[in-house]
């Protein structure tokens, strides 16, 4: 049972002006959210780009972020979605969003996000930051980033993809889990 003015995401109108594209380090966010984006004819960031150095400099070292690390971060998310819908643009962002705090601060981005979980086995997760290069986001960083991940809950809007097989495949997934949502 919901609590009353919350609704099950699959009840949620398919208006949402915001697509998060959220997970784990090596879950493929940035590449799912920019051909997610490129179909759907949206603007696209990768929050990554938007993390302050000492943020960078402090993952790269292998120290996990904290709370008060991912605030102004997420904050600066929020306000590039606010400025992208103030120009009249729906977007698609990728962006970890660990926890459901996290989720629910974004959420307050103009327009209404949508969030889709990019599923991934930790072992293949493991494998795909291992063979990755020139990102500060190391395979180390790995379980501290599962220990923080709070999968989305029934009553947030979000729907979830498997994200081990072709790209196209999933950015597909993601495509039609979005546009089922809202029936």
């Amino acid at each position: 049972m919901l609590q009353e003015g919350v609704h099950d995401a699959a009840d949620a109108a398919p208006t949402d002006r915001h697509i998060c594209v959220m997970g784990v380090s090596g879950s493929g966010k940035s590449t799912i959210a920019s051909r997610l984006a490129r179909r759907l004819d949206r603007s696209f960031c990768d929050a990554d780009d938007l993390h302050p150095q000492a943020n960078i400099d402090k993952m790269a070292a292998g120290t996990p972020l904290t709370d008060d690390d991912r605030r102004p971060w997420l904050d600066a998310v929020v306000a590039w979605c606010d400025e992208e819908s103030a120009a009249g643009r729906s977007t698609v962002f990728a962006c970890s969003a660990l926890r459901r705090s996290y989720r629910e601060l974004l959420g307050r981005a103009d327009g209404g996000v949508v969030f889709v979980e990019l599923a991934v086995p930790e072992e293949e997760l493991r494998r795909r930051l291992e063979s990755r290069t020139g990102h500060y986001m190391k395979v180390a960083m790995l379980t501290s980033q599962l220990e923080t991940f709070e999968n989305p809950g029934s009553d947030e809007n979000a729907v979830t993809v498997d994200a081990t097989g072709e790209i196209d495949e999933t950015v597909s997934a993601a495509a039609d889990a979005i546009a089922r949502r809202g029936r």
